[in-house]
């Protein structure tokens, strides 16, 4: 599985631990990744995702997984987000 938000596409960021003595050793920054479950208004149903912190408080603040999705691009949604997104679109437009 990889460390990848599934709605933002957020993922591993790389830097430097440094001492004291300013010796520089490689690290990895992870980004803080939760498995939740998001309903969608329009078609009813849950959705496990795996998304980061930062993208959860996003989508409580634009008011739901179908209002942030009608936002987001789809190039940084993983596969399963845009066929969500998709899938939403489809059941607006029938509607």
């Amino acid at each position: 599985m990889s460390r990848v938000c599934e709605l933002t596409g957020k993922g591993p960021m790389t830097g430097n631990n440094v001492s004291h003595a300013h010796n520089k050793t490689r690290r990895r920054f992870l980004p803080n990744l939760q498995v939740v479950t998001l309903i969608s208004d329009v078609l009813g149903r849950p959705f496990k995702l795996r998304i980061s912190n930062a993208a959860l408080r996003t989508v409580d603040h634009r008011g739901g997984l179908d209002a942030f999705l009608a936002k987001a691009k789809s190039d940084e949604l993983s596969a399963k987000a845009q066929k969500i997104k998709k899938d939403i679109e489809k059941a607006q437009a029938a509607a």
